[in-house]
């Protein structure tokens, strides 16, 4: 069982139903309101838990509601949240979601407390990344303090993983501290100019990841499944065929499952792939269901549904 570190986002997610998406100068009414736990680093955090893994979930949140809501959802899942520091004048983070009749929607982030997480609260994490197996982090907290922990990690011979969601130019030094990078093919645009449809054209961004010290490059296609790619080997492993009604946090159950099943003690192809076959069942269920979290599906309904011993 890996013990992994989380260092993310925590969101309230605001999802409002409407007719049709507001115009400028325009109010409307909405149909209704539903409060959904969310955020990145979370919805990653809970799906690692669910597969199977012990999770330290490492945040930041405001004194407010909004924040015990949330760091009581991660305890009903036996995360660790220890580690959950609270900021005395950001309020939590909250995304606001439209989503109109025909399924398009609209976000507003406010970061909140999550991008004020600071040297002195990873530096008290330093213990818990030398126990640990795993650092993964994602671009809804500030860069410079995944670079911080990614060097603590690599200082004890841990396995990093960047998600590097919502895309960005991303830090030189960060990608030196990289041990696995999972962007989708829109975030692999983004970030490398390549439009990526097929394996050749992701084995193309994927170099200019590699060039920079990364060791393993997955980018995720959606139903087309995920391209492993590392200096000497490139595969693409085939999504499982389902019908998706929903796919909110289909990368972040991706990338929990994948980090509860990776084998740290030696990134093998046979292991990387292996991993990424699970990550792609954990997803191929969370599809299939509405919302972020209450989407992800344990590691039991996974083993039932495709049949594992």
């Amino acid at each position: 069982m890996n013990n992994i570190y989380v260092l993310g986002s925590m969101n309230m997610d605001m999802v409002l139903k409407v007719n049709n998406m507001p115009k400028v100068g325009e109010t409307i009414l909405a149909n209704s309101m539903d409060k959904i736990p969310g955020g990145k680093g979370a919805n990653q955090a809970v799906a690692a838990k669910r597969s199977g893994a012990q999770v330290y979930m490492v945040s930041k949140v405001g004194q407010d509601e909004n924040g015990l809501i949330l760091t009581k959802e991660l305890q009903r899942d036996d995360i660790n949240t220890d580690y959950i520091f609270k900021d005395e004048k950001e309020p939590t983070g909250v995304a606001i979601i439209n989503v109109d009749h025909s399924g398009n929607n609209s976000i507003i982030v406010v970061s909140g407390a999550n991008m004020t997480i600071n040297h002195e609260e990873i530096k008290r994490t330093e213990k818990l990344i030398s126990r640990c197996d795993i650092v993964i982090a994602q671009f809804e907290t500030p860069e410079d303090m995944t670079i911080e922990a990614f060097k603590l990690a690599k200082s004890y011979g841990k396995v990093t993983l960047l998600n590097p969601a919502p895309a960005k130019k991303i830090n030189e030094e960060l990608l030196k501290y990289t041990d696995i990078i999972v962007p989708n093919e829109t975030e692999a645009f983004v970030l490398t100019g390549v439009e990526v449809s097929d394996l050749s054209s992701a084995k193309n961004a994927a170099a200019k990841f590699l060039d920079r010290g990364v060791k393993w490059v997955i980018i995720t296609l959606g139903e087309k499944g995920a391209a492993v790619i590392s200096k000497d080997f490139s595969e693409v492993v085939p999504a499982y065929k389902v019908n998706a009604i929903d796919t909110t946090a289909a990368g972040d159950s991706f990338i929990g499952g994948f980090g509860s099943k990776l084998n740290i003690n030696e990134l093998t192809k046979e292991n990387v792939i292996n991993a990424v076959k699970f990550g792609n069942k954990v997803s191929s269920i969370a599809v299939q269901r509405k919302g972020a979290q209450p989407s992800i599906p344990y590691l039991k309904e996974v083993m039932e549904i495709y049949e594992e011993d």
